[in-house]
C-alpha cells in the first residue's frame, strides 16, 4: 500500500492512501475522499507526466455509471462534489477483482495466442480469433494485491482459500453479469461494444456495495459497433476506446515495465493527444460534449460536503 504526505488534509482524516492515480482519504472510518488525480499508470507503473482532464474524465464516467446501476445493487457513492473528486462510503472491499470478458482481446487473447485453453478455471473454445465474441461472457477474477501485481485465481480456488465465501462469491458472479449487461446495452446505444472490464466489490455489515469506478476507459475496454465484424472477419485490429493505445505506445517503444526498460519521452505532444484521446473517450461513451473543469477549488468543495454530511 502506497502512502506519502497527503495533498490535502481534511477533518476526521484518519487515514491516507496513495495509489497510482488515486488519493484516497478515510474519514472518521465512516467516508472515504477519492481525488482522482491526472496520473496515468501502465504496466503497472505511474508515467512521468499527468495528463490534463483525465482524472475528470474518469470521475465522472464512473458517477454516471454506478447511477444507472443501483437498481442492481447499492454502490458507495454519498456525493460528488467536485469533477475529479467523490465521496462514498467506507466499504469492507473483498479481496478479489471481478473481470468480466464478453470478447477474447488483451490479455486473454495473448494467452489462447500461445495456447492456453484455461483461463481462471475458464474452458476456452478451440478455434477463436482475436476479438471474437464468447459463446456467454466469461468471468475471470483476480486477486487484490495490497502491494506488487494481481494475480489470476480460478473461482475454484477463491472459494476453497476462504478469500470469499461461497454463498457470497456467488452473488458477486451475479452481480458483475447483471452490471456488465447493463453497460453492454448502454454502450450499444454510443455505437460502442463494451469488450471486457472489471469491477470491486465490498460490504458494510450484511450488505454488498459496488466500489471504485465502473466502465471507464481505465477498469474497461470498448470498441466501436460500426466496422466490428468486418474487421473481425480480415482479421484487422478493432477501432477501440480505452487506454489500450497508451499501452500500445509503450510496447511499440520497447516498455513493458520490466526491470531496466525506461519509458519512452513524454513530449508535449504526447501528452496532448493522449488527453485529447480521453477527452474523446468521455464523449463517445457518454455521448455528450466534455465540459473542461479546473481542479483549483477541489478542497474547498469537499470541505463544504463534508460539512454537508456533518463530519467536517
Amino acid at each position: 500500500m502506497a502512502t506519502s504526505e497527503a495533498p490535502f488534509h481534511f477533518p476526521g482524516q484518519t487515514q491516507f492512501y496513495k495509489g497510482k492515480v488515486r488519493d484516497v482519504y478515510t474519514i472518521n472510518n465512516q467516508y472515504l475522499v477519492m481525488i482522482v488525480s491526472d496520473r496515468i499508470s501502465a504496466f503497472d507503473v505511474v508515467l512521468p507526466r499527468p495528463i490534463p482532464y483525465k482524472g475528470q474524465v474518469l470521475n465522472q464516467i464512473a458517477a454516471r455509471f454506478l447511477k444507472a446501476t443501483e437498481d442492481i445493487l447499492p454502490n458507495w457513492v454519498v456525493e460528488v462534489p467536485a469533477a475529479n473528486a467523490t465521496i462514498g462510503k467506507l466499504c469492507e472491499p473483498y479481496r478479489v477483482e471481478m473481470v468480466i470478458r464478453g470478447y477474447l482481446a488483451g490479455s486473454a487473447w495473448r494467452a489462447y495466442k500461445s495456447g492456453a485453453r484455461e483461463l481462471c478455471g475458464v474452458q476456452l473454445p478451440e478455434g477463436m480469433r482475436e476479438n471474437e465474441k464468447f459463446p456467454v461472457p466469461i468471468i475471470t477474477p483476480t486477486t487484490k494485491a495490497v502491494v506488487g501485481h494481481d494475480e489470476e485465481i480460478s473461482r475454484e480456488e477463491i472459494i476453497a482459500r476462504g478469500i470469499v465465501p461461497e454463498k457470497e462469491y456467488e452473488q458477486l458472479e451475479q452481480y458483475t453479469r447483471q452490471i456488465f449487461q447493463r453497460g453492454t446495452e448502454m454502450a450499444a446505444k454510443q455505437g460502442l461494444i463494451l469488450v471486457d472490464t472489471k469491477y470491486e466489490f465490498g460490504k458494510i455489515g450484511d450488505r454488498i456495495y459496488l466500489m471504485d469506478e465502473i466502465h471507464t476507459p481505465d477498469s474497461s475496454r470498448y470498441f466501436y459497433a460500426d466496422g466490428y465484424e468486418t474487421r473481425l472477419q480480415n482479421n484487422e485490429p478493432q477501432k477501440q476506446l480505452s487506454k489500450e493505445f497508451v499501452r500500445e505506445w509503450l510496447m511499440a517503444n520497447n516498455f513493458q515495465g520490466k526491470e531496466g526498460q525506461v519509458v519512452p519521452e513524454m513530449t508535449d505532444e504526447k501528452v496532448q493527444e493522449i488527453s485529447e484521446r480521453y477527452i474523446e473517450l468521455y464523449e463517445k461513451i457518454l455521448g455528450e460534449p466534455f465540459v473542461r473543469q479546473e481542479n483549483s477549488a477541489v478542497e474547498q468543495r469537499v470541505l463544504e460536503a463534508l460539512q454537508r454530511l456533518g463530519v467536517a
